[in-house]
């Protein structure tokens, strides 16, 4: 099975060659990396391109998307067996593609889910896992994951075929990942957890994604635009 690694970027400069390494070596020669950068005002792309040359196929938007329709471009590009998720500013763990690649081929997985330990910007770990600190719970249901969405896009991985019935992503959605995983549920693939935590899911203070506080009367209309546009799918 070879491997699509989808990442989105936005002034990752200081994070995302510790990200990319971490990567790498996990991967094997014939597997991508598909990085979409989201207009950076920093060196993350100049970062990229000098450290990895052709390695890293790299896409700059010609303005500014935000982190879904980027991460929807780079899913669009990718031409893997399998797609990983991940965000720029966080690091995998040794065994984080063998371990997922492992759930795909043993357990007939369509879509794989993982633990992650929680660290601050020096890597002290917060909490062991990000499930028990952000009380997910996996196994909520379509229903459930609209009221609290339970998955987090970069602990995902997921089959190409899945690929035509996700995008394009409604306009209406909160984020991609919840989308992945209603959409999963709706169509009845077959989702494996992994409880191992398999990535440092680093929370700094500027992560674009993840754990920002929004208005009540935010979330409420957001989930509405999900309600609808789950209720509204067709593929």
């Amino acid at each position: 099975m070879n491997i699509s690694v989808c990442i989105a970027t936005y002034n990752g400069e200081k994070f995302i060659k510790r990200q990319l390494d971490s990567i790498i070596k996990q991967l094997k020669q014939d597997d991508e990396i598909i990085m979409v950068d989201d207009r950076s005002k920093d060196q993350t792309v100049q970062v990229v391109k000098d450290t990895y040359g052709n390695r890293i196929k790299v896409y700059v938007n010609e303005k500014n998307l935000g982190a879904i329709k980027s991460f929807e471009k780079a899913i669009s590009l990718a031409r893997g067996d399998i797609l990983f998720l991940c965000d720029q500013d966080d690091i995998w763990e040794e065994v984080k593609v063998k371990t997922v690649l492992a759930a795909f081929e043993h357990q007939q997985a369509d879509l794989v889910v993982h633990d992650a330990y929680v660290v601050d910007g020096d890597l002290n770990i917060l909490n062991p896992s990000w499930n028990d600190y952000n009380h997910n719970n996996i196994n909520q249901g379509i229903f459930g994951n609209i009221l609290k969405n339970a998955y987090t896009g970069a602990f995902m991985a997921f089959k190409r075929e899945l690929v035509s019935d996700i995008l394009p992503f409604p306009s209406t959605i909160e984020m991609h990942d919840q989308w992945i995983a209603l959409v999963s549920l709706l169509k009845k693939k077959k989702i494996v957890f992994i409880k191992k935590p398999l990535m440092k899911y680093v929370r700094h203070g500027g992560n674009v994604t993840g754990m920002k506080k929004r208005p009540l009367s935010v979330q409420i209309r957001g989930r509405l635009r999900t309600i609808s546009a789950i209720m509204g799918y067709k593929r």
